[in-house]
């Protein structure tokens, strides 16, 4: 699995597809990916914080992906695992979606059918979780057929559905409260969208992305910040007070930049600092969040020269995970 460990308390959730299958038709091995014509465990592990144990382990499904994974990933456990410390919510996409309680119960699953990705690059989008509401993005590459959902954590019950115009994405969708509102923040390539999480109304919406928009929106202090970085570069800082309709070109849209943004990495915001990788590559840039203005631009982290995994900030540090098991770890600040 490439799925994020998810911690509460001394429970850490993990995400895996095993192969358990025999191989298949090896002449079918769909362009840019990974064979999958092999029975696949999807499985849902909670581990013991203090020494790793498995404490329990679930089988949600047993199945042959009706899709390819990238080939740089070669796995269908992309998503991470959501928990509030009373239920654990894995979503394997295609092979549905899962919710356990904390013992490993089934309470309830639920199947939105199987997403068709662009060249069969793979699924890996993980849902978001505020309150009672669970906030699935299902952009996928079939005209007409993406969709946000809201379910009910509890039981699974649909609370509203809203259709959208953009082919595949994977970015977890930024849920934010602000001035009485509360916001689903969803990037995609042709717009960047804002719906309301009570009933999916869109709040406010601008100019899209580039293609692909895989790292999530990180927010704080008010605002939003959104990146991409696949066939170009983009980033968003937008002001959550006072957005409404259309705000392209208003001073909602505090600062952008159009270069040396991430493709897979989500950023950082860190005390008032965000941190931004390039590309997959260990090149790193900080900038004052409210301004825009850079600190430092595109300092090459030797040690991991080739960056996947989203940084992370705690106690003065910034945590930097590369793709070939080196961590870099930095003095958080300008």
């Amino acid at each position: 699995g490439s799925s994020s460990p998810v911690i509460w308390g001394e429970r850490i959730f993990l995400l895996t597809a095993i192969p358990a299958g025999v191989p298949g038709d090896e002449a079918h091995k769909p362009r840019g990916g990974i064979n999958p014509r092999i029975t696949h465990e999807f499985k849902v592990l909670a581990l013991n914080g203090a020494d790793g144990k498995i404490v329990w382990e679930r089988t949600a499904r047993e199945e042959v992906p009706h899709e390819a994974s990238h080939q740089d990933n070669g796995t269908w456990a992309s998503s991470s695992a959501v928990t509030d410390g009373q239920h654990v919510i894995a979503s394997f996409e295609s092979r549905g979606i899962y919710c356990y309680d904390m013992n490993g119960t089934l309470v309830w699953q639920k199947d939105l059918g199987d997403k068709n990705m662009r060249n069969e690059f793979g699924e890996g989008s993980t849902p978001a979780l505020h309150g009672n509401t669970l906030v699935v993005v299902w952009d996928h590459f079939v005209p007409g057929q993406s969709f946000v959902v809201a379910l009910d954590k509890r039981t699974g019950a649909e609370r509203w559905r809203v259709k959208r115009d953009e082919i595949d994405t994977w970015a977890t969708p930024a849920i934010v409260q602000e001035g009485g509102r509360t916001h689903v923040i969803v990037p995609g390539m042709n717009r960047l969208r804002s719906y309301d999480l009570e009933t999916g109304a869109v709040l406010w919406e601008t100019a899209g992305l580039t293609m692909n928009p895989i790292p999530s929106p990180v927010a704080g202090g008010g605002m939003v910040f959104v990146t991409s970085g696949f066939r170009g570069n983009s980033l968003k800082a937008i002001k959550l007070e006072g957005a409404k309709g259309d705000i392209t070109g208003t001073p909602n849209v505090v600062w952008t930049l159009d270069r040396d943004t991430p493709y897979v990495p989500s950023p950082l915001l860190y005390d008032g600092v965000l941190y931004i990788l390039k590309t997959n590559n260990g090149l790193l840039s900080a900038f004052d969040a409210k301004t825009g203005k850079p600190h430092y631009q595109v300092q090459r982290l030797d040690k991991a020269p080739n960056v996947f995994a989203s940084p992370v900030g705690a106690a003065g540090r910034v945590y930097i995970p590369g793709r070939d098991g080196t961590t870099v770890v930095i003095k958080h600040g300008p």
